[in-house]
């Protein structure tokens, strides 16, 4: 049993937590965008958090399911509809064989998430289904999904109570990248990196005081910022080393470049600093022209929201009933 893609949408790839140890072998971690809505997906269904995933973006896809599956949609709302009949994001869905699942462009934000009960059958690649675009791996033969692709599901499942698993957020408390952020522009907290003395004290003041929009040339590889450039103390190429997920480099042109799931192993730009890792998942939702201002913060403090994060997602697990 599995689903038939009837339209993909303009950028829909299978994605889980990531592939991890295959740096040094030139291999981007890919995975989710948006890691927390990712995450809420599965949790809903009673998955393993990294289970594999289709992760849309700016519009849903149109399929048809062969067999009986429960779904969950999280992220980006795209008005999901089941043969035609609205149904709700952020809740297991259970979808009857021969029925026509279908979406539209996202409401708000940018990046949706479609997962399945049990999970898609399809070949892990160096430990992860994760799409790689860039390296032609993972996922359906390491491209995007297209009109007639057939995803099997590994373990169609229906746990007891399963419809009763919904997710509502607590007003400011939960991290629900899902949702706008509003009028002003969304704060990136930023831990200084120890490139950032190639950045005049202007430069930094510049950074940490500026409004920047993102370009339309942001993908899954970086985040592209346009704004006042950065002026750094004689340039900021330096002798190529790695990079982190978040990690802000700033190019000779001075535009801050957010790097992202498929970024470059290694680059030759200065890094200002690296984005925390909680607020990813917001930047990953924003759209292009949405407007974005950095803060800078300590380690302890990005470590003490790292856990916070995990000890609300631990909660809810609990809350909906999910496996450990």
């Amino acid at each position: 049993m599995g689903m038939r893609i009837l339209a993909a949408g303009p950028l829909t790839t299978v994605q889980d937590r990531g592939r991890f140890g295959f740096m040094a072998a030139g291999f981007s971690p890919s995975g989710a965008m948006d890691d927390f809505s990712f995450s809420l997906a599965n949790i809903l269904l009673g998955n393993d958090e990294g289970e594999a995933a289709l992760e849309m973006t700016m519009a849903g896809i149109s399929a048809f399911f062969d067999g009986p599956a429960v779904i969950a949609l999280t992220g980006a709302d795209i008005e999901p509809r089941l043969d035609g009949k609205p149904v709700a994001m952020n809740r297991a869905l259970a979808v009857g064989a021969g029925t026509v699942f279908s979406s539209s462009f996202a409401r708000e934000g940018c990046r949706s998430y479609l997962a399945v009960a049990g999970g898609l059958a399809l070949p892990p690649v160096l430990g992860s289904r994760s799409t790689n675009l860039k390296a032609g791996i993972g996922g359906l033969a390491g491209r995007k999904l297209q009109e007639g692709d057939y995803l099997p599901f590994r373990a169609p499942c229906a746990l007891p109570g399963m419809e009763q698993r919904v997710y509502q957020a607590p007003p400011h408390k939960a991290p629900v990248p899902g949702q706008k952020p509003g009028p002003l522009p969304l704060i990136l907290r930023v831990v200084p990196g120890v490139q950032e003395g190639l950045f005049s004290p202007g430069g930094l003041r510049t950074f940490y005081t500026s409004v920047y929009t993102l370009s339309p040339d942001s993908d899954r590889m970086g985040i592209r910022l346009e704004g006042p450039p950065v002026e750094s103390r004689g340039g900021t190429d330096i002798v190529s080393d790695g990079i982190v997920a978040g990690a802000v480099q700033i190019p000779n042109s001075g535009q801050p470049l957010v790097l992202m799931r498929d970024r470059q192993t290694i680059g030759g730009y200065g890094k200002i600093g690296t984005v925390a890792g909680t607020d990813l998942a917001f930047l990953a939702q924003l759209l292009p022209g949405a407007p974005v201002r950095f803060k800078r913060i300590s380690l302890r403090r990005a470590e003490g929201m790292y856990f916070r994060r995990a000890a609300y997602i631990k909660k809810l697990k609990q809350t909906l009933g999910a496996s450990e």
